[in-house]
C-alpha cells in the first residue's frame, strides 16, 4: 500500500543572527597584506575569500613541519613506540635541543616540532618512522597528492631550504584544513605550551613554548605553525573560528604576518557565517497504520554546516516535511522525511528525519497535537 504523500506540517523557522559585526567589519575594502603570497581559506566550504599569488611556488620553510608532525602523530596513535636519539639525527637551526641518547615518545617528537619547530625532532621523526629523511619525504609527498597539494614538493621533514623543496600558499592551507581533522593534531597545534617527560633519562622534564604568538594575540585562534629562513622570510600558517565558522590562514614571506592574519581574519568573520544544521535534538511521534504500535518515533539528524553571507544569515529558512501518518512496517533508521535549509529559495542543505525503535518518557503520552504545537514552537524559544 502506497503512503498518503500530504505533509504533516510545514514549519518555517528564521534563524537567530548571533555574531556581532566589528568596527573593523564595517569596512568594505579588502585588507592590505604585506606577503608575497598568501591565502584566506574557509574550512566549511572549501573556498578561497582572499589570496596573493594563492598559487605562486615558494620555500615554506618550517611551516614543512605540519606534515612531518601530523604523520608521525598518526604513526603515534597506533604505536608511541620510544626512539633513542643518534647521532645522524641531528640537524641545524632550530632545535627541541635532543642530546645524542636520550629517549623520548614518537608523540613527544611532535610536540618538539609544533611548539619549539625543532629540526632535531623532525629528523628523529623521520628516520624513525621511515629508516631516512629520504624515504618520509615520499611519505610526504605521497599524503601531498592525496590532500590534493598538485604544486608542492617535500625534500626535507624540517622545511630546511632545498631548490626542490615547495608549495604555496593555497596547498598549505589544504594541508592545515586536513591535518585539522585529526584530533591529536588539532589538541596540540592549540596548545601554548607541552612539558615532555623524558624516557631517558628519566628525571628530565622539559616544557616548550609555543612559537604562534597568535594563539595569544587573537582569541579566535585555534593553531597553526611558523617558519623562517633566510630565503624563505617569515611564513605562518594558522587556524581561526568563531561562531562554528573555521578560517585557515597562510602568508608566506610576510615581514608583518601576525597583523596580517588578524585582519585577514576579522575581514572573513565579517563577511561570512555559519549556519549549523544540527536536528539532532529534534524529536515527534507519527500515527503508524498497520501495525503492533500505534506511532513512530521520529527524530532528526546532523548534518554539515553551510556557510552564507554574514548579512543574509537571518534569512535562511528551516523547513520540516514528513508524511501525516506512516504504514508498517517501519524499521529503525527509515527515512521518514527531511529538514531542509534555504536561502533565498535556494536549498543550502538537507537533514534526515529517521524512525526510530522507542520513544522517551517525556514524550510517549503527547498526543499528535501537541507535537505539532511543539514542533511550530521548535526553536523559536
Amino acid at each position: 500500500m502506497k503512503k498518503i504523500l500530504s505533509v504533516i506540517v510545514v514549519v518555517v523557522v528564521t534563524l537567530t543572527q548571533t555574531a556581532q559585526i566589528t568596527a573593523f567589519a564595517q569596512e568594505t575594502d579588502k585588507p592590505a597584506v604585506n606577503a608575497q603570497a598568501c591565502v584566506l581559506y574557509c574550512v566549511d566550504d572549501g573556498k578561497v575569500y582572499f589570496s596573493v599569488n594563492e598559487n605562486k611556488k615558494m620555500k615554506p620553510a618550517s611551516t614543512t613541519k605540519l606534515m612531518t608532525s601530523l604523520i608521525t602523530l598518526e604513526y603515534a596513535d597506533s604505536a608511541d613506540k620510544v626512539v633513542a636519539f643518534t647521532k645522524d639525527m641531528t640537524a641545524e637551526g632550530s632545535s627541541m635541543y635532543l642530546k645524542v641518547g636520550e629517549k623520548v615518545k614518537l608523540s613527544d617528537l611532535a610536540v618538539g616540532m609544533m611548539m619549539a619547530s625543532g629540526n632535531d625532532a623532525a629528523n628523529a621523526a623521520a628516520i624513525s618512522i621511515a629508516g631516512s629523511a629520504e624515504k618520509f619525504s615520499e611519505l610526504m609527498n605521497n599524503r601531498a597528492a592525496v590532500i590534493g597539494m598538485k604544486n608542492t614538493h617535500f625534500v626535507t621533514p624540517s622545511g630546511l631550504d632545498d631548490e626542490n623543496h615547495y608549495s604555496t600558499a593555497y596547498d598549505m592551507a589544504l594541508l592545515m584544513s586536513y591535518a585539522l581533522e585529526n584530533e591529536s593534531f588539532a589538541k596540540l597545534t592549540s596548545r601554548k605550551s607541552v612539558t615532555v617527560e623524558f624516557s631517558e633519562p628519566q628525571s628530565k622534564r622539559t616544557t616548550y613554548t609555543n612559537h604562534n604568538r597568535l594563539l595569544s594575540m587573537y582569541e579566535y585562534c585555534t593553531g597553526g605553525k611558523t617558519g623562517y629562513t633566510m630565503a624563505a622570510g617569515r611564513c605562518l600558517v594558522s587556524s581561526a573560528k568563531k561562531d562554528g565558522l573555521t578560517f585557515v590562514c597562510v602568508t608566506l614571506n610576510d615581514r608583518n604576518d601576525w597583523n596580517d592574519h588578524i585582519a585577514l581574519y576579522n575581514y572573513g568573520f565579517s563577511k561570512l557565517a555559519c549556519v549549523e544544521c544540527d536536528d539532532s535534538d529534534y524529536y515527534l511521534e507519527i500515527p503508524c497504520a498497520g501495525g503492533d504500535d500505534e506511532s513512530i518515533c521520529v527524530t532528526g539528524t546532523k548534518g554539515k554546516n553551510v556557510v552564507v553571507p554574514f548579512d543574509k544569515k537571518s534569512n535562511v529558512v528551516r523547513t520540516a516535511y514528513a508524511d501525516n501518518f506512516l504504514y508498517a512496517p517501519v524499521k529503525d533508521g527509515d527515512i521518514v522525511g527531511r529538514i531542509e535549509y534555504t536561502l533565498d529559495g535556494k536549498t543550502l542543505a538537507s537533514t534526515n528525519l529517521t524512525a526510530v525503535e522507542y520513544s522517551n518518557t517525556q514524550n510517549k503520552n503527547k498526543s499528535i497535537w501537541t507535537k505539532i504545537k511543539d514542533f511550530f514552537t521548535y526553536g523559536k524559544e
